[in-house]
């Protein structure tokens, strides 16, 4: 289920906001995909008390093994964006202000908790 949003431009990564995302929440174990792969983050979520299950990269040159059966609920996350994606008016940006677009995507967040 959403909990958090936070709006970037189109060519920022995803991984930049990545710790603000997960600050003020605890949790036992973290599922991200090859593009979180990075000692920091993996240092701040073990800070936490928390066990990173994120798959390495290709060109890491120590890799990181990870649980590869807990790493399969990763399924959820995704379909969570194939249900946003249903909704053209996010995939699609028609929305060009800022507010009105997070503001649409709250709604549909909620419509995901209805569910």
């Amino acid at each position: 289920m959403p909990i958090l949003f936070t709006i970037t431009p189109g060519q920022t990564s995803d991984y930049t906001q990545a710790i603000h995302c997960i600050s003020g929440f605890t949790f036992k174990s973290l599922l991200a995909g090859k593009g979180y792969d990075s000692n920091s983050f993996r240092q701040h979520i073990e800070g936490k008390g928390s066990i990173p299950v994120i798959p390495t990269r290709k060109n890491r040159i120590e890799p990181v093994q990870h649980d590869r059966h807990l790493y399969k609920e990763r399924h959820k996350i995704e379909c969570l964006f194939g249900f946003l994606k249903h909704y053209r008016r996010l995939f699609a940006g028609f929305d060009k202000s800022v507010v009105k677009f997070k503001g649409f995507l709250h709604f549909v967040a909620s419509l995901r908790w209805l569910k």
